[in-house]
This record gives C-alpha cells, sequence and structure tokens, in this order.
C-alpha cells in the first residue's frame, strides 16, 4: 500500500475508481474518495456481481456464488495503479483481486483463472510471452440499435468507402482521436506499439508491445475503456463487437505467445540448434485438440460467431502453418529467438484476462499430455471444412464435456461460465429479429 499511497500524494487524486474485471471485461466497482480509501477500509462487493450477464441478468442457480448472495473482499493490486486522463478532477483507477474473508482467492474472477493457470507453468519453470493484438471500429453515433452501423465522418467531412488496407491516408482522417489515445495511454503506462488501418470500413488495428500474460491482460481491459471514451470526446464510437456491420471483416484479438525459461530466459519454443523443439509442436497440438471446446471463451457471444466464415479473414478451422494467415494458428517469418505463435482465432470481443487464460491452458495440456501436432498447411486454410464450432450453444456443449480444461481453468469457473453463457443464449433467444418479420411474416 506504500506505492499507493505515494502515488496519491504525487498526483493529487481526490477520488479513486476502484475495480474488477467481470466476466465480459467490463468494469465493475465503486468510486471512492481518497480519504475512505487511505483508511484501510477493505471494498466488498457482491460475488454475484462475477456471474452477471451482459444484458445485467444472473443465472438461476444460486449456489454458483452461494445461496445467501455473500460479499467477497475486493483487494488492491498497488502495480496497476495510473491516473484516469480523461477524468476532471485528479482520479486514480486500480485494479483489484478478489478473495474471501479468509483470504482465499475467489475462484470465478477471471484475473484468478489467468493467475492460476500462469501458477502451473511457474510450477514447470516456464515463463509465458505474450503479445496481443486489437482490431476494433470506428462508427458514426448510433443511438437506435435497430439501424446498422456507419463509419464516421473524418475530417475530409465524407465517410470511408471501400476498403482501405494498411491506408496512412484513411488512418490520417482520424489523427485527432488518435493522438488523443496515445496520449491517453501514455499517461496509464499502456504499452501500445503499432496502429494500421485494417480491411474493413474505418476498421483500426492497435498492437500491444510482448510481455507479462497478466499485465498484459490488465492492459487490454484498460484499453478498450480508454478507446471508447476518446472516441466518445470526437463524437463517435469505438466499438469491440467481433462482427459490427454487415458485409464487412470482423474483429480479432490475435494473441502471439512463446514460452521462455525463467531462469535463462531462453525462448523454448527452439533448440540449441535454432529448429523447433517437441516443446513447440506440442504446445501447437493442445491448441488444436483444446480450442473448440474454448470457443465460449474465444467467441462468447451470438454474435462472435458471425465473424468466423470462410473468405472474410477470419480462421475456420484448427490448421497451423508457417506465415500463413488461412489458419487458425500461424507461426510468424521470424528467427529462431523470436519463435512463437500466433493465435487468430479468439475476437475482440473477449475477456482478455479469460482468452489469453485459454490458449495458455490448451498450450500446457498440449505439452504435459505430450500431444503430436498435424502437419502445417501450406495451402489455403479456406478450402478446409470447419472444425470450430459454428455457435455458442455448440461451443457450450464443448466445453462442458472437457474435463480437462475444467481441471486448468477450475471446474467452479468453468461451471459458473457455463451457467452465465446459457443465460445470455437463452435471452437472445427469446429476441424475435428483424430478418424473421421481413422474411418470415407473409411468406411461410
Amino acid at each position: 500500500m506504500h506505492h499507493i499511497d505515494d502515488f496519491l500524494k504525487k498526483n493529487h487524486v481526490t477520488e479513486i475508481e476502484a475495480i474488477i474485471p467481470d466476466m465480459a471485461g467490463i468494469a465493475r466497482g465503486k468510486i471512492i474518495p481518497r480519504s475512505k480509501f487511505e483508511s484501510g477500509e477493505s471494498m466488498r462487493l457482491p460475488q454475484a456481481v462475477m456471474i452477471q450477464t451482459v444484458t445485467g441478468d444472473y443465472p438461476d442457480d444460486g449456489t454458483l456464488t452461494g445461496v445467501t448472495d455473500p460479499d467477497m473482499v475486493c483487494v488492491p493490486d498497488s502495480t496497476t495503479i495510473r491516473m484516469i486522463p480523461w477524468a476532471v478532477d485528479p482520479t486514480a483507477q486500480v485494479i483489484h483481486d478478489c478473495v474471501h474473508f479468509d483470504g482465499t482467492p475467489v475462484a470465478i474472477s477471471p484475473r484468478r483463472v489467468l493467475r492460476r493457470v500462469l501458477e502451473l507453468y511457474r510450477a514447470k519453470g516456464w515463463k509465458p510471452v505474450i503479445a496481443p493484438e486489437l482490431e476494433f471500429y470506428l462508427v458514426d453515433m448510433n443511438k437506435d440499435p435497430d439501424l446498422p452501423l456507419q463509419p464516421p465522418i473524418g475530417r475530409t467531412g465524407r465517410p470511408e468507402t471501400g476498403r482501405q488496407s494498411y491506408s496512412i491516408e484513411a488512418v490520417n482522417e482520424f489523427d485527432p482521436l488518435f493522438e488523443d489515445i496515445y496520449e491517453y495511454c501514455e499517461v496509464q503506462e499502456l504499452e501500445v506499439d503499432t496502429l494500421i488501418h485494417e480491411v474493413g470500413a474505418a476498421q483500426m488495428e492497435i498492437n500491444f508491445m510482448h510481455g507479462d500474460p497478466l499485465k498484459l491482460a490488465d492492459s487490454v481491459f484498460l484499453f478498450k475503456r480508454t478507446v471508447r471514451e476518446a472516441a466518445l470526446r470526437h463524437k463517435m464510437y469505438a466499438t469491440f463487437m467481433a462482427k459490427p456491420m454487415e458485409g464487412e471483416p470482423g474483429s480479432a484479438m490475435h494473441m502471439h505467445q512463446s514460452l521462455v525459461d525463467e531462469e535463462t530466459g531462453h525462448n523454448l519454443f527452439t533448440a540449441a540448434d535454432g529448429k523447433p523443439t517437441s516443446l513447440f509442436t506440442s504446445y501447437i497440438a493442445g491448441l488444436q485438440k483444446y480450442t473448440p471446446a474454448l470457443m465460449p471463451i474465444f467467441a462468447p457471444y451470438i454474435n462472435s460467431y458471425r465473424r468466423l466464415s470462410r473468405f472474410m479473414a477470419a480462421p475456420i478451422n484448427v490448421a497451423w502453418g508457417y506465415d500463413n494467415r488461412t489458419v487458425g494458428f500461424r507461426i510468424p517469418h521470424s528467427g529462431p529467438a523470436a519463435r512463437r505463435i500466433e493465435n487468430r482465432i479468439p475476437g475482440v470481443d473477449c475477456n482478455p484476462y479469460l482468452a489469453i487464460a485459454a490458449t495458455l491452458a490448451a498450450g500446457y495440456l498440449g505439452i504435459t499430455q505430450r500431444l503430436e501436432a498435424t502437419e502445417p498447411l501450406l495451402s489455403d486454410g479456406y478450402e478446409l471444412p470447419y472444425q470450430l464450432p459454428r455457435n455458442l450453444e455448440e461451443g457450450l456443449t464443448l466445453m462442458s464435456a472437457c474435463e480437462p480444461i475444467a481441471e486448468v481453468l477450475g471446474e467452479k469457473f468453468v461451471r459458473a461460465y457455463l451457467a452465465l453463457k446459457e443465460t445470455e443464449y437463452e435471452a437472445f433467444f427469446r429476441v424475435i429479429s428483424s430478418w424473421e418479420r421481413r422474411h418470415l411474416l407473409l411468406h411461410v
């Protein structure tokens, strides 16, 4: 707490946003005056916050958190304290971990799930390294959810049309916004790397520097808040939906990952002679075997599966290959010391803590079970059959039947997560869409 106290004094902070990431990656918590925060009184929240759906509902099963609706204690992680650059008054934010009153961690907390997986690696003397890439769309303000989204107006006074992949001028259309985003990221010490224009109209991508998985999950969590806030100040929305617009590609959160020896720092995917190790191919094999059962994490919503379609810059199977962007797992061209695997399957709508935990869990199972990967694909992966679930319901069925995933991520977490996603699916299923009214009302 000494680091936090010094930070508050140095920056003349008047209030603190004490936050936790929920299952959807939404910031929950309380805004606390500095005097109360410094008093040492612990913040408490109902455990049920962790199983609140994105629509604000809860699963019917009261045993997931306790039938008495108990509290949990939220403990600040001093390494996460940062200023909120868009706040009017000097305001800090700090991410909290969730524990029970006896000090044991809350098993269904997404941050705890990631810590649990990292502990398995630490026990082996391995250190995962992650580098996420986030795609997102800028869209015109849309107050009516029944209307399709449209690209925003840039500095030329016209919305973007057509495909503008890697266009510098298309990014320059929104220079004032990105100047704010970079400034906000600098204040929060979010180590963003490159900015590019992606395939879709006003679709952007920002890459993060590689590093510690928990730190990167925190950064992605805060970055999403940052981009949305900056966009609102420029009269537009930033959306991290996986498939926000019909006819446009979806948005992914690609994850580059490697393993290093915790003592030496040597890349465990590369042997002394510079060739790939058996650990490298077993890690890939784990991704291939367990990704279908992890799709409710990588593709958590009904909308997520609209992105995963053939020839739309998203993978449809678990093939892997060298510098092949048509497969689920790409091995970028690099030197032996930088050998890594890019998981191209997760959508940007995923919870970063859970998605990173899930991809590391699959790789861990592949290594410990000594699985064997298929041969690398040299051809077009879109020509192969679908190997991933085509909808959330199918993904939930696979996840519920996968015991090794429950063992690694935690049985209590998996049970709660499945119940939450089933509740969201049921809420969607009750909705009658405009497509149904348009095509079925008078024709069937």
